[in-house]
């Protein structure tokens, strides 16, 4: 496998990702004025900025955006190494471009909380400083699992539950890893093989 249409691939899911995130900060108003209805009530398009991780989890308040932000650098640069090492080992090609697509996604989102709290100016209002404050921009909103969950759930039941609003880089991240997942055996068949010859 030629390595540079890896990374090609990579930088690839990069532009997609910031294209969408900046069409829709220079073209959309946030929350939901903004709204675009894709299929009926459910899919939409909602510009949102997420401070935290995932569904809004948040790390702290002063420091905690910093160190999610030095957290996500530190992974990228772990996802990027492993990626390198597939390469080199000549891995299972699904495997490789199921890591370049969660390093893609990886790098995407790290891109926001680095730069765009400068170049968009959308860090928190409480921040220390800008840089590495950034919000991530979503939009991709789903709303199928939004609302109260039912009592009878243990411990969470009663609780509301946000709609689920991502963007590329997230389902990005979230495909490559569920892909690996569902195919571990076909990707790791090799290693697996080499063991048990090992042990024999």
């Amino acid at each position: 496998m030629k390595h540079y249409k890896v990374y090609l691939f990579v930088l690839g899911v990069i532009l997609l990702d910031h294209t969408v995130k900046l069409w829709i900060h220079f073209n959309i108003g946030q929350g939901f004025l903004g709204q675009i209805n894709l299929l009926g009530n459910w899919l939409k398009v909602q510009y949102e900025l997420n401070s935290g991780m995932a569904f809004g989890v948040e790390w702290g308040r002063t420091y905690g955006k910093l160190a999610l932000t030095i957290f996500r650098l530190l992974a990228t640069i772990g996802i990027l190494f492993y990626l390198r090492r597939l390469l080199h080992r000549h891995a299972h090609s699904g495997l490789i471009y199921c890591i370049a697509l969660i390093l893609g996604g990886a790098i995407g989102n790290l891109i926001d909380s680095i730069f765009y709290g400068v170049l968009l100016n959308n860090a928190p209002a409480d921040a220390p400083f800008a840089w590495f404050h950034g919000q991530v921009i979503d939009m991709i909103y789903v709303d199928l699992l939004g609302g109260y969950l039912p009592h009878w759930i243990p411990f969470v039941g009663g609780k509301y539950v946000p709609a689920t609003v991502f963007n590329i880089a997230d389902a990005a991240i979230f495909i490559g890893v569920i892909v690996i997942i569902v195919r571990q055996k076909q990707f790791f068949a090799k290693k697996r093989r080499k063991k048990y010859k090992t042990i024999a």
